[in-house]
């Protein structure tokens, strides 16, 4: 969860870098509320709108096993030979 100290959570709003999960995790659901306020300012988001978010955050997810994952996976399978 983002429960990091006040006196980080204020450094990673104006702009430092996070250091651990637990800060960017912060980061991220920062991001996420800002959006979620800036596209419905005048009323709670709806379920749609943190389905939304979910069906991003999880793009994001596998975007990432693809580029950074994936390939180191295929290396170690052919170094080590196939599990399955």
């Amino acid at each position: 969860m983002p429960y990091i100290p006040i006196k980080r959570r204020e450094e990673i709003q104006d702009g430092c870098i996070p250091q651990n999960a637990g800060e960017l995790n912060f980061k991220i659901t920062f991001c996420i509320l800002e959006y979620l306020y800036n596209i419905n300012p005048s009323e709670p988001s709806h379920y749609s709108d943190y389905n939304e978010v979910i069906g991003v955050l999880e793009c994001c997810k596998l975007e990432v096993y693809r580029k950074r994952i994936a390939g180191f996976e295929d290396k170690k399978c052919a170094e080590n030979g196939e599990v399955f």
